[in-house]
């Protein structure tokens, strides 16, 4: 198998592979896509990883304009999802947060999506796991995509959150 052949091999396996995980991903979403749209929850994922965040922070890491995520904030907020509350280091400044509500969601959609796909890797064998494990880390190495940790896995003792596109932040309490 030449090169050409090899890169189209694999890059027909990747998109396979996401096939599957979007179909994991819709299915998670199943009990509460009528309260939420797919985006909706994206920004709920960001405010349960991050804590309160200025809109425009939001935006940014949703890559959206800021009137689209405050159309997007607003539409949380009437679900009962999220809230703004003044910055207390910034009187001036609106953060926006979730409920308790908002982080249930969160916490119900990824543990629907973890478990089936804990249910998918069960299936696989002890070999087959870890030539998985092997390729997507290379996968996301090559794609620019540093690990992921487990929460509280930090040499520093301070527990780090991992953001849902894979970059990590110390938990600072507030939007810096």
């Amino acid at each position: 198998m030449g090169v050409d052949d090899d890169v189209d091999a694999v890059t027909r396996a990747v998109l396979t592979a996401s096939r599957v995980l979007v179909a994991v991903s819709a299915r998670s979403l199943a009990e509460v896509e009528e309260r939420v749209t797919l985006p909706q929850v994206r920004m709920l994922v960001v405010l349960s990883t991050r804590g309160a965040t200025k809109l425009v922070t939001l935006a940014e890491l949703l890559q959206v304009a800021p009137s689209t995520a405050m159309r997007m904030v607003d539409r949380l907020i009437t679900a009962g999802l999220a809230d703004r509350q003044t910055n207390p280091g910034n009187r001036r400044e609106t953060l926006l947060r979730l409920t308790e509500e908002g982080r249930r969601t969160v916490e119900d959609v990824t543990a629907r999506r973890r478990a089936e796909i804990a249910t998918i890797v069960e299936r696989l064998t002890p070999g087959q796991r870890t030539a998985i494990v092997e390729a997507l880390t290379a996968f996301n190495e090559a794609g620019g995509e540093p690990p992921v940790p487990d929460v509280g896995d930090a040499d520093d003792g301070v527990p780090h959150v991992p953001h849902p596109l894979g970059w990590v932040d110390p938990p600072t309490g507030h939007d810096g």
